[in-house]
């Protein structure tokens, strides 16, 4: 029981110890910027579809309109999928930038 507390303490604490973390020297031109605000509006239209989505399923189970529930689940899934997308290219787009610098 002693070693979950130490490591919820731990967690406390700051899950990475002494790390900050900075953008490439080249990645903040222009183009980065264009990027970092792309990835930031698509993430947050995400969360709103997902936001959206779960008061369509409330308000469909609610006034017992089926089809409206069923439109907002989709969205659910839709706006996951789309977080995992942005995710996904970002790190893409990080890993090919790592391999051109080695």
């Amino acid at each position: 029981m002693s070693h979950m507390l130490e490591a919820f303490n731990s967690l406390a604490a700051g899950p990475i110890p002494d790390y900050t973390p900075t953008v490439p020297e080249t990645l903040k031109t222009p183009t980065g910027k264009v990027l970092g605000w792309t990835a930031g509006i698509g993430l947050a239209m995400a969360v709103l579809g997902g936001l959206s989505g779960w008061a369509c399923v409330a308000i469909g189970h609610n006034s017992e309109r089926g089809g409206l529930a069923a439109r907002g689940k989709q969205a659910i899934v839709w706006s996951l999928v789309s977080g995992m997308g942005i995710g996904v290219t970002s790190g893409l787009v990080m890993a090919f930038y790592n391999m051109t610098q080695g």
